[in-house]
């Protein structure tokens, strides 16, 4: 049944109720398959590429630019952080800190993202449906004040754009990436070749894409096991896990429309009526509706071993909380500020019920996750750090 229509300021997208007590959201792009056809993407057969906006073709030279302005302390205002400050590829481009930590050592409330396949993403940020293309995300750790990321808010524009305008690589590595454009060195053209190196950060060649191609020694047997029993409807993970890239908030260029999904999963119900930690709410701060609260997207599960701490805002330090939730039907939390029966919240998941996981289960599961490592991407050169042997 139709459950929210509301307008963006920059989207329009639609609300809906599905039988998993989820959230999903249906938005329109503008995209064209025709933009990545020329570019040569590298990726297994049978994987199609992500989507690409009309007006940011993919190309060599773009995603090169992306690739150093990435690595680049220059691009904060103070010179401190670059974005791999916040996603370092070791950790399969996520951080090992609980929350985002910024340029001037502010706090955000939110676990930084990896960045594993994130061109693939139809949502962007943990739980705001407008948020619906790299471009559109990209821009706000950039120029955002609350909290301050990279710090170039509007009066700081002039300065550090300057830094790359008196820089002769730069000048020329700006007019390969956008040829047509007489000054590209302008924030709209820096975000679009960021985003044009993100949407390469793929990852196909773990352990379980191996099996997947026809090794049938790719898995150890407590491997395999977890699988199974991720894949069926004892776990019931795949349901918000799913697909080649284990979230149910992806697409590709094939794809007709952005479908986005939100979830609550019982991890807090501080009032118990639902609520979750003031600030940090999930979609119910962009819809106000008490049935969102808690409903965060499922984020990709490539890489998993190596992306901790876990949750929206990095309350969970290892896959054996993880599993424990999940076990359980939810966290209960005994004393504090955050003290309540997660197992209760009237929000959660319909999938997220217990399950009394036994203590193989629990250790076949998380073998699995092991097998979703995958030890070339977070070791590629082509994706690392340009400034580790050369400087400019």
């Amino acid at each position: 049944m139709v459950k929210i229509s509301y307008l963006f300021s920059i989207v329009t997208a639609l609300s809906f109720t599905v039988g998993c007590q989820s959230t999903t959201t249906v938005n329109e792009t503008q995209t064209s398959s025709s933009n990545s056809s020329t570019f040569e993407w590298k990726l297994p057969k049978g994987v199609y590429p992500p989507k690409v906006p009309d007006d940011n073709p993919m190309s060599e030279a773009k995603v090169e630019l992306g690739r150093h302005l990435f690595y680049d302390t220059r691009l904060s205002a103070n010179q401190e952080q670059s974005c791999s400050s916040c996603h370092l590829q070791a950790f399969a481009f996520a951080d090992h800190n609980k929350v985002g930590i910024g340029s001037t050592g502010a706090h955000s409330l939110r676990n930084p993202n990896s960045l594993t396949n994130t061109g693939y993403y139809t949502s962007y940020s943990w739980a705001n449906p407008a948020l619906d293309t790299l471009e559109r995300f990209i821009v706000l750790p950039i120029i955002g004040d609350d909290p301050i990321e990279l710090g170039v808010t509007e009066e700081m524009q002039p300065e550090v754009f300057a830094r790359f305008e008196n820089n002769e690589t730069y000048q020329n590595m700006f007019k390969a990436a956008f040829p047509d454009i007489e000054n590209p060195i302008k924030l709209e053209f820096i975000v679009k070749a960021l985003a044009a190196f993100n949407r390469t950060l793929n990852s196909f060649n773990s352990p379980y894409d191996k099996y997947l191609a026809g090794d049938a020694n790719a898995l150890t047997p407590a491997q395999q096991r977890g699988h199974d029993l991720f894949m069926g409807e004892r776990a019931e993970c795949f349901h918000c896990h799913d697909g080649i890239h284990f979230s149910d908030s992806t697409a590709n260029e094939k794809s007709f429309q952005n479908v986005q999904f939100f979830h609550n999963i019982g991890l807090y119900n501080v009032d118990d009526e639902g609520s979750y930690p003031e600030g940090n709410q999930g979609l119910y701060e962009i819809t106000a509706k008490n049935t969102d609260k808690g409903k965060f997207k499922a984020p990709s599960l490539r890489n998993v071993a190596v992306t901790f701490p876990y949750m929206h805002d990095g309350s969970m330090a290892t896959l054996q909380e993880v599993i424990e939730l999940h076990s359980n039907g939810g966290r209960d939390i005994q004393s504090g500020e955050n003290a309540g029966m997660g197992t209760q919240n009237p929000f959660r998941s319909d999938f997220i019920t217990r399950k009394d996981f036994t203590q193989q289960e629990k250790d076949d599961l998380i073998a699995f996750l092991h097998a979703l490592t995958d030890n070339d991407f977070i070791t590629d050169p082509k994706l690392s750090d340009p400034f580790n042997n050369k400087g400019f």
